[in-house]
């Protein structure tokens, strides 16, 4: 199964999240932010992955999958 370009965006906003702290959230701005990002934190917010569909903090689950969203940024960055 291939990646689709919204699973895509999701991982990148989900590569901005600082994995280790849970105090600090991201706030995507809906009218200045890039529309795809606007829709990625909306998609992470229904599959309850981040508090707030505008960004806010992870949730427990959220930080699992962060968590191997960067590993898996580790592999693809080896040589």
């Amino acid at each position: 199964m291939n990646f689709f370009e919204d699973h895509l965006n999701e991982l990148n906003l989900l590569a901005l999240f600082d994995s280790a702290s849970s105090q600090e959230g991201l706030k995507v701005h809906q009218h200045s932010a890039d529309p795809a990002m606007v829709a990625a934190a909306e998609q992470l917010h229904q599959k309850g992955l981040i508090t707030q569909k505008d960004g806010g903090y992870l949730t427990p689950l959220g930080s699992d999958v962060v968590e191997h969203v960067q590993k898996i940024q580790a592999v693809l960055r080896s040589s």
